[in-house]
């Protein structure tokens, strides 16, 4: 256990010292640009989402540790643009149009055409489509264009990349989807989602052991893409002969423990720590469907349980268990939870976690009181698709 700390403990100072710095320049570098979009409520709400939502792609940089010391900008670069698209476009389809305004047919197909972005920037080579065709507004000075570019070119520098790409494509479907039927009229909102679960528990029967809302927070994470592109970018780096010949394989085995496990305990507790927001704000959230908060805690714990067996079967594990055990160190310190009153459900869940997480957590809350770590200004983990 000492040893684990301690090894937890170097990537979490490696993670402070290089990579927050690295992708906090990143993300300057598309505030900038988002200044410069000609269209005013565009110009808005990309400077919200770089405001408001900064931390989610320093905290999904956190892949980079996969990387050698030096390596890691090859990775933070399309995490970062990636991640931007994404809270960007959740600010489209959430924020944009008050929805008493919304027609809900054409919203759903407004919020599909939108996120053609985020299928775009993992597919290099790619011809970009016109994302704001349904849309109100339409100028945005080729922002998001540039910023699906900028996935791809980096991408496109990972040799492995062809190898692991048809799984990312279907982790961005699966996002997508969730985007549409999340963001549409409220009355068909939850019925859509219910209906979608049904189709993939057809295709996949291990799915029956979750409840339409934990397989619907699996799918809004980004967690499973990020690692697969991080299994690409180390095999280029490694300098072997045929650095690729095992990525197929590690790859099966990244998709297993991340989907429906890591990436459903990350945005179970996305949920957990918003719901009051998202009560106050008519959104839907999704831990609110549990029967009530013994079984709500009793699943947090599960999926905390298998995402944490998961990544130990996998390559590289000590990283792959630093950044499951770092969700809940994240989000159970998150100012949010003590305004809810969640201080003794916290404590209960990180009572079932390992020794190394409550440190890891005990040094999350250390964190917060630095300036340019805390709540807004690059801590913490990559949000979830929808709501904010």
């Amino acid at each position: 256990m000492q040893q684990v700390s301690c090894s937890w403990f170097t990537l979490a100072r490696r993670m402070v010292t290089r990579i927050v710095p690295l992708a906090d320049s990143e993300l300057s570098r598309w505030r900038a640009a988002a200044t410069a979009i000609p269209d005013p409520e565009l110009r808005y709400q990309a400077l919200a989402s770089l405001t408001q939502k900064r931390f989610h792609a320093v905290g999904g940089s956190a892949y980079s540790l996969f990387l050698p010391p030096g390596d890691e900008i090859k990775l933070i670069r399309p995490i970062v643009a990636f991640q931007t698209i994404s809270d960007y476009l959740d600010n489209l389809c959430d924020r944009s149009i008050p929805a008493s305004q919304l027609d809900a047919r054409r919203s759903g197909v407004d919020f599909r055409q939108l996120h053609c972005a985020m299928l775009d920037a993992v597919h290099p080579g790619a011809r970009r489509r016109p994302y704001y065709r349904f849309h109100p507004q339409k100028n945005d000075g080729g922002y998001l264009e540039a910023l699906v570019h900028t996935c791809q070119e980096a991408l496109s520098e990972f040799p492995g990349y062809r190898l692991v790409r048809a799984r990312v494509a279907q982790y961005v479907r699966r996002y997508n989807d969730l985007q549409e039927f999340k963001h549409i009229a409220p009355a068909q909102r939850i019925p859509s989602l219910e209906k979608w679960f049904g189709r993939w528990c057809s295709r996949s029967p291990g799915l029956n052991s979750l409840y339409w809302w934990e397989f619907a927070a699996a799918c809004g994470s980004t967690l499973g893409i990020f690692a697969l592109w991080a299994a690409a970018a180390r095999a280029a780096s490694d300098g072997a002969a045929e650095p690729c010949y095992r990525l197929k394989e590690i790859a099966d085995q990244i998709d297993h423990a991340y989907f429906p496990w890591i990436s459903g305990f990350h945005i179970l507790l996305d949920y957990y720590i918003d719901q009051s927001e998202d009560q106050e704000n008519g959104d839907l959230n999704l831990v609110s469907f549990y029967s009530d908060p013994s079984e709500r805690l009793a699943r947090l714990s599960f999926f905390y349980q298998e995402a944490s067996r998961q990544a130990a079967g996998l390559v590289s594990a000590r990283i792959h268990g630093f950044i499951v055990n770092g969700l809940p160190a994240v989000y159970l310190t998150d100012p949010k939870v003590p305004l809810q009153h969640y201080e003794k459900e916290r404590k209960v869940l990180l009572s079932r976690t390992g020794r190394s997480t409550r440190l890891l957590a005990a040094l999350c809350a250390l964190l917060r009181h630095v300036p340019a770590l805390a709540e807004g200004r690059g801590f913490g983990m990559p949000a979830r698709a929808t709501d904010r």
